[in-house]
């Protein structure tokens, strides 16, 4: 179902930061209004910082919203590798900083770490009403590696497990990630990259027969995936 998106395009980044920030705001505002809490699930590597920081000086009741991130590497958030990590710094600073961050690493040992986050998913993410995907160059999104020792249990729309832990020699160390089953059902859907390589990745996923990480989400969502794209 290739044509289960929407393209967003661009005439720069900072255009892209100020209407994705925009949208994600109006999303969570309607939602709090509706039932008085939202949640947001966020990616991270470099991609996402202006976006956070211009989210984060918006004027939504932010002490309503719960925040985590669709997959996180298994380290803690003082490593510069941790997604965590960059959500505190950029994400949770100004008004934003009233949110109710979750993160997937809780220092604990692995099986109890998916436990909790388990529990939390269920409870506030079940499913998101906003969830910000990133890709790489490979088409991988989440954590959703094609060389994934799980890939295909990460991909299964069906699955009962919310968040998986991932094996990838690719990945450079051990993930943890929301599956497809969760993602899938976010009400509000969204692909947030940039550059011409991340645009070449893209339509390379969008081609008929691929099925590269991405284009499987794609064509898994229940609502079609806003593409917010910019050179």
């Amino acid at each position: 179902m290739a044509g289960n998106y929407r393209r967003n395009d661009f005439a720069d980044r900072e255009s892209l930061a100020a209407a994705l920030a925009e949208t994600v705001a109006g999303r969570l505002s309607t939602e709090i209004r509706a039932t008085q809490a939202a949640s947001l699930a966020v990616s991270g590597g470099s991609t996402p910082a202006r976006f956070f920081e211009v989210l984060s000086n918006t004027g939504i009741a932010w002490d309503s919203v719960n925040l985590t991130l669709i997959d996180e590497r298994y380290v803690p958030d003082t490593s510069p590798r941790s997604n965590a990590g960059l959500v505190k710094a950029r994400l949770l600073q100004n008004k934003a900083a009233a949110a109710h961050f979750l993160p997937l690493y809780r220092g604990g040992e692995l099986d109890a770490d998916l436990k909790d986050a388990e529990h939390f998913l269920t409870t506030f993410f079940n499913p998101p009403d906003v969830a910000i995907l990133g890709m790489g160059n490979d088409g991988h999104t989440a954590s959703f590696f094609p060389d994934a020792k799980e890939l295909e249990h990460l991909l299964d729309p069906t699955s009962r497990d919310e968040i998986a832990a991932v094996h990838a020699d690719s990945a450079g160390e051990l993930r943890l990630t929301l599956t497809l089953s969760l993602i899938r059902r976010a009400r509000f859907l969204a692909l947030h990259i940039e550059g011409a390589e991340k645009l070449e990745t893209l339509e390379k996923a969008l081609a008929p027969g691929s099925q590269l990480p991405i284009r499987r989400v794609i064509d898994a969502a229940t609502s079609p995936v806003e593409i917010f794209w910019a050179p």
